[in-house]
């Protein structure tokens, strides 16, 4: 179109060239607000991703956050049993409420609403789906700083749907020292890209077991290639879990609040870390500038504790995705919310280590307010696919 103003997050026109910025995300109860949404995934059953987002669950809690946990693997609920929890979740009208640990961890999971634990979950694909959707809207989560989500193996429709409704801000992999372990942890890694949702870190559980007599460490269920596999697929954390007869037996017993083991710490860092951003904005007369590519200024803001410690708008003396993909990273910017956007720069951003918000319009000031109360409006797809061929334009005067 020779009149397109090259503004697609405002635009209404319905042209070959644009593709509307749409959002499956949904919102949370009116009473509930989240902060950081970490997802525990894995490409197969049976390698702990249980146990990992319980101790991380128990970390964060212990370092003062308020900690949540969803657990979406609906056909097989291992969290009420970790924490020992047999109370059943109570509902008013106003939505339905958390069950909580000993030490105040908010939890949701389908057996606090059976009659019976043992009860089978004989449901379809959709309606499993379509109740973890519901544990994010319909439960009263309350200020939660860290909700944890245990989503069940694979990549099939529950953690589609999660990737797709739920704002998730990272996802930690888990899995066990075989050698498929390649293949398995690709699987999730690839998703996680086609989702643009950082990955926070790999945990290897089972790695390895101590001898309580001699100290020596054996490899039970075959040598690590744990550091391997992370290099392989760029992911910068990876923890190692024993084989530790006491972990088992809390988890069995529902008393794993009163663990005490350090193995997880470096993981939990990073996770803490995730409220420690620097943000930028395309920035046009306070407002949301909408066309990625052709940005002149960022304004950017420096996040710490979900606090906003500093903000400045600079010049990009660039001009195409590429080159403002590289003059972003320079500047340290770790997360990006734009309005109009393509596929290119997306992929170009996430290869620069920065996590693109999309679809965003209206005033910076209080679009940033509403992504630090995890209520703004989003999407994480293209917006626009009209300025592609400006990848190779460049930045001057700024070294890149």
């Amino acid at each position: 179109m020779s009149d397109c103003s090259n503004e697609c997050g405002s635009c209404g026109s319905d042209c070959e060239n644009r593709t509307a910025p749409q959002s499956f995300l949904e919102e949370t109860n009116e009473f509930s607000s989240v902060k950081k949404v970490i997802g525990v995934v894995s490409g197969k059953g049976g390698v702990g991703k249980s146990l990992v987002t319980s101790l991380l669950a128990v970390t964060m809690n212990r370092r003062k956050y308020s900690t949540a946990i969803l657990d979406a693997d609906i056909t097989g609920p291992s969290i009420p049993k970790a924490f020992g929890l047999t109370e059943k979740a109570a509902g008013t009208e106003a939505g339905l409420l958390t069950v909580d640990t000993k030490t105040g961890i908010r939890t949701m999971s389908v057996n606090s609403l059976l009659e019976e634990d043992t009860d089978p979950v004989v449901w379809r694909g959709p309606i499993i789906a379509g109740t973890v959707k519901q544990f994010w809207t319909d439960v009263i989560w309350g200020d939660v700083d860290f909700m944890f989500i245990d989503m069940p193996p694979g990549t099939g429709d529950v953690p589609l749907t999660v990737f797709q409704s739920l704002p998730v801000d990272g996802i930690i992999i888990v899995t066990s020292p075989q050698e498929l372990v390649s293949m398995i942890v690709g699987k999730a890694v690839k998703m996680a890209q086609l989702m643009n949702v950082p990955i926070l870190g790999i945990v290897e559980n089972m790695s390895y077991f101590v001898c309580p007599d001699c100290g020596k460490k054996y490899s039970i269920f075959g040598e690590s290639h744990i550091e391997e596999v992370a290099s392989q697929f760029n992911i910068k954390n990876v923890c190692r879990l024993p084989i530790h007869p006491e972990l088992a037996s809390k988890m069995d017993k529902g008393t794993i609040e009163s663990f005490d083991g350090a193995w997880l710490d470096e993981l939990a860092d990073c996770i803490e870390g995730t409220l420690n951003i620097k943000l930028a904005v395309p920035y046009e007369n306070g407002q949301i500038f909408q066309h990625f590519g052709h940005s002149e200024q960022f304004e950017i803001f420096e996040i710490k504790q979900g606090k906003v410690l500093n903000k400045e708008i600079i010049p990009s003396d660039c001009e195409g995705h590429g080159a403002l993909a590289g003059f972003l990273a320079g500047k340290g910017v770790t997360t990006l919310i734009c309005g109009g956007i393509g596929d290119g720069a997306i992929k170009g951003l996430a290869a620069a280590g920065i996590q693109v918000v999309a679809g965003v319009s209206g005033k910076i000031e209080e679009q940033v307010q509403f992504y630090l109360n995890g209520s703004l409006q989003s999407t994480d797809k293209a917006t626009c696919d009209h300025h592609e061929h400006s990848e190779g334009h460049s930045c001057t005067g700024n070294g890149h």
